[in-house]
């Protein structure tokens, strides 16, 4: 067998592992899905598995890897396309985007249960938050900075933006999913991230935030030391 045959190869059962494993995490979940069940689903053996993976969970981060890849691109094609359709301004791509990731977030059954159910709890926060960083943070920082730059949005420091902004979009999407009753949750929760949002304009209800003092969780101006 020639190397690049057997590159191939390997290459395929990589990804038939993968495959196999992505389709019953998003049925069973990860606690349900037994190893057996993924190698017998990809035709391979149980030593094929932990020759590419360490153990289950390394297979899962990839599996998650995987789909959290797939919708990003999905979000930025989204918009793209329909800016295209509809021009309008960075911080009116963003806010669709945002309502956009709330619909994935219900409508994607892979995304729901592999990434914002399974993945924070069979993983851990830091891993969820690694992942947000890789495929999020870019991409909405470019985005909060073309806002600024066309005076949508107050000048605030883009960098603590944008963490703060993919905070309030995690959590809100793992609610979302995590409901028992995701499609109420996402219409609740898609009023409410909106108008969270839209107090970064320039000109929303309430006036430029910019302009206004920071306040104090009873209303009133922080005193200062």
């Amino acid at each position: 067998m020639t190397r690049s045959r057997r590159t191939e190869q390997t290459a395929d059962t990589r990804q038939a592992l993968v495959s196999a494993a992505r389709r019953r995490f998003a049925e069973q979940g990860f606690a349900a899905t037994g190893t057996e069940e993924i190698v017998a689903d990809a035709q391979v053996t149980r030593g094929a598995l932990y020759h590419h993976f360490r153990d289950k969970a390394e297979l899962f981060r990839t599996v998650m890897e995987q789909v959290a890849t797939e919708v990003a691109e999905k979000l930025v094609a989204g918009e793209l396309a329909r800016d295209a359709d509809l021009p309008s301004d960075a911080w009116t791509q963003l806010r669709s985007g945002f309502q956009s990731l709330l619909d994935i977030s219900t409508a994607d059954s892979d995304f729901q249960r592999i990434v914002l159910i399974d993945g924070p709890a069979v993983l851990g926060g830091e891993a969820w938050d690694e992942l947000v960083e890789r495929h999020g943070y870019r991409l909405l920082s470019e985005w909060l900075e073309r806002a600024i730059a066309e005076k949508s949005i107050a000048p605030v420091p883009v960098a603590p933006l944008t963490r703060l902004v993919a905070a309030l979009l995690s959590e809100a999407s793992i609610y979302t999913a995590g409901a028992a009753d995701p499609d109420a949750a996402r219409v609740e929760v898609g009023i409410v991230l909106d108008r969270l949002v839209r107090g970064l304009g320039r000109s929303g209800d309430d006036g430029d935030p910019a302009d206004k003092p920071p306040v104090s969780a009873d209303g009133y101006p922080p005193r200062l030391a």
